[in-house]
């Protein structure tokens, strides 16, 4: 008896413990995704979309923990009356607190616009973008960009649009200048000076936090645009970045090429993957190509797409290494040395495990 008792005791502790961690984790997959992002996501819920469907994509625009998790709330809780339309959610907001926003009728402008611009992304690849979204052409967007006269008057209004941006030799006058993000609008005949002022604010929003680094830096904040660009296609992690900076910075103070390939492919206008460059255009003399002649000690003549702020971060916090070589394998991992020695041995390492990327 006293056996059965003890295995009886042990099977309810055994049980219990498991209720008890069931409920935390639910608790806990409840809460919010960050407590401090107040910023607003335009979410939409299409008429007739299940909430499966709509689990999973609150769960892909990181909005909610657990997309089975909030299909668990809704059953427990009887809700059935989700609208459809569009929402402004954020990421400080819990489970509970986004069920009761997307019951209620939506007030937002159904004509409204949503714009993602992607990190990386070009002058061309914004021109697209716009034109995809908008009553506006491609034409229009570069011809807008390509106004001097407008240009000045942006240069008048925002800190850190400088003369530099001005140079004959520069493709686009605003690249690296318009902060990658999603933007929204009230319509598609929205104007591409809205939409291009609307980025740059965001900018200046963006780069007021770091003024003080920028000013004590030894760089430009062209400079600094110029370096964050080339690091955005080179690098995934933020750890990553500031050590590919590090790269960049030994190799200038030491009078070498910077030899980015990305700097090559934009300088030959062609988009990384789409094919392998000629000899001519890899060693063509360019003031946007580091790997070509001339370009000793050297950064590009301006920014080469428009980079996150991880990566304008990483730029001004940059480590301090030896590194002067870095290469990056198929899944995107970064590997530093600090002879050209090293650097051929890890590639030959790279392709020997079937890790190198190929276009």
């Amino acid at each position: 008896m006293k056996k059965l008792r003890n295995c009886a005791i042990f099977l309810f502790s055994f049980l219990l413990t498991i209720i008890v961690c069931t409920c935390l984790l639910y608790n806990f997959m409840l809460m919010s995704v960050d407590k401090k992002d107040d910023k607003e996501v335009l979410f939409e819920i299409k008429m007739g979309e299940s909430s499966k469907e709509i689990a999973k994509n609150l769960y892909d625009e990181n909005l909610i923990r657990s997309d089975k998790v909030f299909l668990v709330y809704l059953k427990l809780n009887g809700v059935t009356d989700i609208k459809s339309g569009f929402f402004n959610l954020k990421k400080s907001m819990n489970v509970e607190n986004i069920v009761d926003t997307i019951r209620k009728n939506s007030n937002l402008n159904p004509n409204s616009v949503n714009i993602l611009f992607k990190e990386g992304l070009t002058i061309p690849g914004i021109a697209n973008t716009i034109a995809q979204s908008t009553n506006n052409s491609y034409d229009d967007v570069i011809n807008v960009i390509n106004n001097d006269e407008y240009i000045d008057t942006l240069i008048e209004k925002y800190w850190f649009l400088t003369d530099d941006i001005k140079n004959d030799s520069i493709y686009y006058s605003l690249e690296g200048y318009l902060y990658p993000d999603t933007y929204n609008f009230d319509n598609k005949d929205v104007s591409v000076e809205e939409i291009l002022e609307r980025m740059l604010d965001k900018e200046k929003e963006v780069l007021d936090k770091y003024k003080a680094d920028i000013e004590n830096s030894n760089y430009t904040i062209h400079e600094i645009l110029t370096l964050a660009s080339i690091t955005e296609n080179e690098g995934i992690k933020y750890e990553d970045k500031q050590n590919i900076v590090s790269v960049f910075e030994n190799r200038l103070a030491k009078g070498m090429n910077l030899g980015s390939d990305v700097t090559t492919y934009y300088a030959a206008q062609v988009n990384m993957g789409d094919r392998d460059l000629t000899v001519n255009e890899l060693n063509m003399e360019n003031p946007y190509n580091t790997r070509g002649p001339n370009m000793e000690g050297k950064l590009p003549v301006g920014p080469i797409c428009n980079p996150s702020e991880q990566t304008i971060k990483a730029v001004i916090n940059a480590n301090e290494t030896d590194y002067l070589y870095f290469v990056a394998d198929k899944d995107r991992n970064v590997y530093f040395t600090k002879t050209v020695k090293e650097h051929d041995n890890m590639v030959a390492k790279l392709k020997d495990e079937g890790l190198w990327y190929e276009w």
